[in-house]
């Protein structure tokens, strides 16, 4: 198995969630996977130059302390590719979808961040996503995630229960999510497969080797020089 398609270990996840912690903007780990998860079943390509920023809440990738040093910043890079290969590789098999989800302080698993990260990659292309929407038999696979997405919304209208949700009522939500996130990869398969031609590039970021010269391609894959991109960023 390359290395690039290897799961991240228990010791990598937190390194991760090390460093999306730097930033108060930044998604927590279980809203990255979800994030990951809709970029990847959803119906159009998003550039890492775009989504990268989304992740830290911001223009500064690498949060607002931003990279100790490029050594750093290509570590997370790799790390990050990982994990969206790890979910590619599950949904393209056709093998049983499982978010990563984290538990709270009284051991629930509530799904809450990973739903939200979700949905904050249907912002990303709203017009693409409009489709499933508008599909009366297929846009129930949206509900589970969308449901847990807004549990915690601000406005009470927009949550979908009066009453809060409990464990059995949740552990379902949670498993239609997952079982949405599979279904949706198929429905939006042939729309995806346009893209890439279109595109002619799979949206991950590149694996660095080695040290990146401020001329070379960034290693986020925007297609800009690095001095221009990630390189921008300040190194502490």
């Amino acid at each position: 198995m390359s290395v690039l398609n290897e799961p991240l270990t228990d010791a990598e996840y937190d390194r991760v969630a090390l460093m999306l912690a730097r930033s108060e903007r930044a998604m927590s780990l279980e809203m990255l996977d979800g994030f990951f998860a809709a970029l990847i079943c959803g119906p159009d390509l998003v550039r890492p130059s775009e989504y990268l920023r989304a992740i830290w809440g911001g223009d500064k990738i690498g949060g607002d302390k931003g990279w100790r040093d490029e050594t750093e910043m290509q570590e997370f890079f790799d790390l990050i590719m990982r994990h969206w290969n790890s979910i590619a590789g599950a949904l393209s098999s056709g093998d049983v979808f499982v978010p990563f989800l984290l538990e709270d302080d009284d051991g629930v698993a509530r799904a809450n961040d990973w739903a939200e990260g979700f949905a904050r990659a249907m912002k990303l292309r709203t017009d693409g996503w409009t489709e499933l929407f508008d599909d009366e038999k297929q846009a129930g696979l949206l509900v589970p995630i969308l449901a847990l997405a807004h549990e915690r919304d601000p406005d009470p209208a927009m949550r979908p229960y009066n009453e809060p949700i409990d464990a059995e009522r949740r552990e379902q939500l949670i498993i239609g999510a997952a079982a949405g996130v599979t279904s949706i990869y198929r429905y939006f398969a042939t729309r995806r497969q346009t893209s890439v031609r279109v595109e002619r590039e799979v949206p991950t970021p590149q694996r660095p080797r080695g040290k990146v010269g401020r001329n070379e391609p960034c290693p986020c894959g925007s297609g800009k020089k690095f001095k221009k991109c990630c390189g921008a960023v300040t190194l502490h």
